[in-house]
């Protein structure tokens, strides 16, 4: 930024201790692009040195203090204009005064809380960031450098299978079972199918991953609906007694762990909804949810207590519907 036609006589970069051992990950930015990040885990610290670069070595720059920040915000894009901290760390690099040659500043965050996974969605942004700052009575002389926090979390032994029996009454009855409840990023979902009463010609069966995010309280309330995989299970009419197996990957597709009322703004979670469609084009469905979390090649030990409140937070039991259709089909819509 500059005012009155000066632009800024000093250029700031933040590099961070071990900017060339640490892994970096990808990550999808506002407008869709991926671009790689410092990634970083709850727990650790964060460290590095501020440079100041004179553009102009025989000038002098006065400011009024120079700062920097650690930031941990949720930003709503309706509601561009407030951002919601839920970290916020400050350390004071250097007095009001002057700079009259180029140098450099330490800092250190030690063991800093990172309690959220960073995100991009449809309508919500949470980010991590360190900022400078070179105070000065006209203009401030920020400069930002974005980072990726992911979360790790263990779960107990008991994974419990997901099975259930759902149809239209003398038309459709069929029975699908998935193997666990909660699956890794890495994961495999395992099941079967099984078609129990079929009076309904039925041409075509997917399963579908959606991604539902819902953003803002009360009123305010947002919903977007995201249809992360497509499926294809069966191709042709099922009869009575036939068992169609499932085998879905999850390494292939673009997901997030399932994240639960993230600091009362937002939330993020996945159902594997269950689609047949008869030769009618009308559809049937049944959406199940289900638990993704992110799984560590090595669980550090700064990220058990983490990976327990991850663990509780994601505990919990989903209810049963029953399959519906847009029509909701009667009884005389089945075929004899």
């Amino acid at each position: 930024m500059s005012f009155f036609g000066f632009g800024q006589s000093v250029e700031v970069e933040i590099v961070l201790s071990d900017a060339e051992s640490r892994k970096r990950a990808e990550h999808k930015t506002e407008d869709g692009k991926k671009e790689k990040y410092f990634l970083f885990y709850d727990g650790e610290t964060v460290s590095g040195k501020v440079s100041l670069s004179l553009k102009h070595p025989n000038k002098r720059l006065e400011h009024q203090g120079i700062k920097i920040e650690f930031i941990g915000q949720i930003e709503l894009y309706y509601d561009r204009g407030n951002h919601h901290e839920f970290v916020s760390l400050v350390k004071d690099l250097a007095r009001p005064g002057e700079i009259t040659q180029s140098q450099a500043f330490d800092f250190e965050f030690t063991h800093v809380e990172k309690p959220y996974e960073s995100y991009t969605g449809q309508n919500v942004k949470l980010r991590y960031f360190l900022r400078a700052t070179i105070s000065r009575r006209l203009n401030d002389v920020v400069k930002e450098m974005d980072i990726v926090v992911h979360t790790l979390s263990t779960y107990p032994e008991l994974n419990s299978s997901i099975k259930m029996e759902v149809g239209i009454e003398d038309c459709l009855h069929i029975e699908f079972e998935y193997n666990k409840s909660k699956y890794h990023l890495k994961d495999v979902i395992v099941g079967k199918i099984y078609f129990l009463l079929v009076r309904i010609k039925i041409k075509h069966m997917e399963i579908d991953i959606i991604k539902r995010e819902t953003t803002g309280t009360g009123p305010n309330v947002y919903h977007e609906n995201d249809t992360i995989a497509k499926y294809e299970i069966m191709d042709g009419a099922p009869v009575r007694g036939e068992s169609i197996p499932i085998r879905l990957f999850l390494a292939g597709y673009e997901l997030t762990p399932t994240m639960r009322d993230i600091n009362k703004k937002f939330s993020v979670r996945y159902y594997l909804n269950l689609v047949l469609i008869d030769e009618e084009e009308r559809r049937y469905f049944k959406q199940q949810e289900v638990v993704l979390w992110r799984k560590g090649d090595i669980v550090r030990k700064s990220m058990s207590h983490q990976a327990a409140i991850a663990s509780q937070r994601f505990e919990g039991t989903t209810s049963l519907g029953e399959v519906r259709t847009p029509s909701q089909l009667s009884d005389n819509n089945c075929r004899q």
